[in-house]
Parts: C-alpha cells; sequence; structure tokens
C-alpha cells in the first residue's frame, strides 16, 4: 500500500474519533495529513468555501477545509450582489464570517471579487431616470465599492481578484457596461484603488481558458501595458476549468511560463475537471451559458465508472505534474469547491446533472484523483 494512503488511514482513524466530539471538531482535523501538508514547500493548495458552509455552520464540511487547505477563496460572499444587494444597504454577515474562519485557521485569505460583469446589480450600471450611469458616476460607483469592500479588510486579505474575466476567448475585450461606459481603463483604476485602499495586498486579474493562444496572448499583452503604466497588478489567475479531455497540459505550461516572462505570479484560482459530455465546441466559464437537460448528458447518476474514475485521477496527475515542474511561478493552487456534492459543475452549463469534478466525493471521501496526487510526493 503506498505511503500517502497509509498515512491518510492511519489519521483518519484519530480524527474520526475525534470528530465524534462536536465541539472541537474543526480543530482536531487539523491535526490529520491533508494534501496542503504534502505540498507545503511547492505552494499552497486553497479551496473555495461556500456561503453556506459557514452561515449554516456545516462543521464537517469545515472540518474537511481546515484539514486539507490552507488558502481559501470567497465563493460568493464577496461578490456585489449577495454583499449588496439592489446596490444599496451592504450586508457583511458572510463575508465577515469568511475573513474570521480564515484568520482563525491562519489559511491565506483570498477576496473574490472587487470588479466583474456578472452577479451585479442591474441599479449599478443605471443612473435615476433608469438610464445608462454616465462615466462620471461609474467610476464612482466604483471607488465606493473597492473602498468600502477593502477597506473593511485592509490587512486581513492577503490577496484580491480584482478585475474577474474581462477578455473574451476571440482575444479581445468583453464588452461588459464596465467597459462600454468606462472604457479599457476600467481595468487599470480597479488596481491603483486597490492598490491605495490596502497596499499590502496582492493583486490578481483572473480568467478562464487561459490556456488558449488567442487569450493567453491578450491578456500578456494587456498585462504588459498594465505595468508600464505603473498599475500595481502582481498576479494573473488561470481559472482552470478544464474537461477530462482538455486542454492539452502543455498549454498549461505555455501560460505559466508566458506569465513568469510577463513578470507576475501565477494563481491557479478555480480548478476543477468536468468529467460530463461537452455541449459546446470550445470550453467556457461563462455563468450565463446554459443548454437543455437530456439524460444522455448526465449518464453518471448511479455513480462514476471505474474507467472514468482512473481516467480522471490521471488527469489530475497530469496537470499536477505541470505545477509541480513550474513550482517556482505558481502562489497557489486553489480548486473550485472541496467535495462533489457542492460543484457548481452540477448546474453548470445544465441544471441538475451529477458531476464529480473534485477530490473529495459526496460523502467527503477522497477519491482516487486525491491519492494520486498525494503520491507524487513520495
Amino acid at each position: 500500500m503506498p505511503l500517502s494512503r497509509r498515512l491518510f488511514i492511519r489519521n483518519a482513524a484519530v480524527a474520526a474519533t475525534l470528530l465524534n466530539i462536536k465541539s472541537n471538531a474543526i480543530a482536531k482535523a487539523a491535526e490529520r495529513t491533508g494534501i496542503k501538508d504534502f505540498y507545503k514547500d511547492d505552494f499552497r493548495i486553497g479551496t473555495a468555501i461556500k456561503t453556506s458552509t459557514l452561515t449554516k455552520n456545516d462543521t464537517n464540511m469545515q472540518a474537511l477545509i481546515v484539514r486539507e487547505f490552507n488558502a481559501i477563496t470567497a465563493e460568493n460572499c464577496m461578490k456585489w450582489e449577495p454583499l449588496k444587494p439592489q446596490d444599496k444597504e451592504w450586508n457583511w454577515t458572510a463575508a465577515d464570517q469568511f475573513v474570521e474562519f480564515g484568520e482563525k485557521h491562519n489559511m491565506y485569505i483570498v477576496g473574490h471579487n472587487l470588479v466583474w460583469h456578472s452577479q451585479v446589480p442591474k441599479e449599478v450600471f443605471l443612473n435615476e431616470q433608469g438610464g445608462l450611469i454616465s462615466k462620471e458616476n461609474l467610476t464612482a460607483k466604483m471607488q465606493d465599492h473597492i473602498t468600502t469592500l477593502a477597506g473593511r479588510y485592509k490587512g486581513r486579505i492577503h490577496a484580491w481578484d480584482v478585475v474577474n474575466e474581462a477578455v473574451e476567448d476571440d482575444g479581445s475585450w468583453r464588452k461588459s457596461p464596465w467597459f462600454n461606459i468606462m472604457g479599457e481603463n476600467f481595468i487599470a483604476n480597479a488596481f491603483h484603488l486597490a492598490h491605495e485602499v490596502d497596499p499590502k495586498a496582492h493583486l490578481i486579474y483572473n480568467d478562464y481558458n487561459t490556456e488558449t493562444p488567442l487569450k493567453r496572448n491578450f491578456i500578456l499583452g494587456m498585462v504588459q501595458n498594465l505595468k508600464k503604466q505603473g498599475v500595481p497588478i502582481q498576479g494573473v489567475g488561470m481559472q482552470e476549468h478544464v474537461s477530462i479531455d482538455g486542454p492539452g497540459v502543455n498549454e498549461i505550461e505555455k501560460t505559466l511560463v508566458a506569465l513568469a516572462k510577463a513578470g507576475v505570479r501565477a494563481h491557479i484560482t478555480e480548478l476543477d475537471v468536468d468529467v460530463l459530455p461537452s455541449v459546446w465546441n470550445l470550453p467556457t466559464a461563462e455563468v450565463s451559458t446554459r443548454f437543455e437537460y437530456t439524460p444522455e448528458r448526465d449518464p453518471y447518476i448511479q455513480g462514476l465508472p471505474k474507467k472514468i474514475e482512473e481516467k480522471l485521477a490521471k488527469r489530475y496527475e497530469d496537470i499536477f505534474k505541470i505545477y509541480l515542474k513550474h513550482r517556482d511561478k505558481i502562489e497557489r493552487v486553489t480548486l473550485w469547491g472541496s467535495a462533489d456534492n457542492e460543484t457548481w459543475l452540477n448546474n453548470f452549463p445544465i441544471r441538475g446533472r451529477t458531476n464529480y469534478p473534485l477530490l473529495f466525493d459526496r460523502k467527503l471521501e477522497p477519491k482516487p484523483a486525491y491519492f494520486r496526487l498525494l503520491d507524487l510526493k513520495k
């Protein structure tokens, strides 16, 4: 039996006993070796935390997160819409709990995100008469939002996804309300504001499909232009919402190398591996995309076949081999969710499917892919 499995089984037995003591479940779970400990000399291993994990006090999921991960990202609670519904009163409850959880467990805390075209109340882009807001007034709204949000957690958030998904897959600017009203300078403005509010925070541009040549080259050009202008951009987030069949790891490697040459740190920000049949020609993570449910598009309701489970494990192994090869360029590797029961891919781009993209199953048990990654560090 591989060493990684023996360590896990031995420590799991201890942890299972400790978890029966409800009041100490999370603290005791941290005593067991997790994947973060195997990769502690390479890069941080992170996860995105669902709002309900904290607000509903899901102690089992919290224990898993504390044991396995040393970096956390706010999946939803720091986005504009849940934080400031209808662009009116601020609701800090979940965001405060997120930051307090990370501080309690000495984690690297990532705020996600300050400026995005999605999950923003429509009122943000409208004036009092219901028409399109002016450039000056939208700039003022951005300033107020970033100043208030980043200012509240100044010195407590280690890194911010400052701007999220501003580039299209064809290598052009996304024509979002931010771009259409403020022009491409909205990106530089956002970074300058975030830096002024919290000079010690690590500032990131975050996007999906960074492995595709057209998008990669456009983002690299954007980064180089921003840096020439003195914009304080220090990292680029490679979301890595990939499928079980692609993209090839050689394309991931090209992006890692190119980002290092551009003078920014790479963050793997939203890693998951979609095992279900693709319903488009080009992979995407644009959250507005939707397709119709059909049974043939949801083939693994009863469980993942052993052949596909092995293929998933091999896919994770191949990806992490590239990450390890370029460990000097990577700040962290964050999975977009902790276990299959909570993955967004159960409902994207088709609602109601059963997906298996993460390292832990629906019972919060480690999958073969998890042990494959531990075996890489033997």
